[in-house]
């Protein structure tokens, strides 16, 4: 099926870039900022496994999406590829994470960190696939 056909090596390699650039986003550059913004009184500690994997397969859900349109817009090269990550990011990533934010009423430092991770990993994970 055409709606299928993808580069699944390209898929797969941008996924994993967005899942480490994640790794070192939120477990190292702001593991404290993050932590001290999401922590909830007496809520159990998530299986961090099972986290990361569902993250995962959110990764390659999205890779799999900008595969799909990247081609249609018929521009090659890193830097015309992690422009469409970007512009897609601002167009239908930021705006509903943001209007999620708003209305559960968190920290706005909060929706920087994750709005920052999205549009950076739609960018290179945009490159990627573009230059595949």
């Amino acid at each position: 099926m055409v709606l299928l056909k993808v580069n699944v090596l390209a898929v797969l390699v941008a996924a994993i870039v967005q899942w480490v650039f994640g790794y070192l986003w939120y477990g190292l550059l702001f593991k404290k900022d993050y932590k001290a913004l999401v922590q909830t009184e007496g809520a159990a500690a998530p299986n961090a496994g099972g986290v990361m994997a569902l993250i995962f397969i959110a990764n390659i859900i999205l890779t799999f999406a900008l595969a799909k349109i990247i081609p249609l817009t018929g521009w090659t090269g890193f830097g015309k590829g992690a422009l469409v990550g970007a512009i897609l990011g601002l167009g239908f990533v930021v705006p509903p994470l943001f209007a999620g934010h708003i209305s559960e009423g968190k920290p706005f430092k909060l929706f920087g960190i994750n709005a920052l991770y999205w549009l950076i990993a739609m960018y290179l994970s945009g490159g990627i696939l573009a230059i595949w």
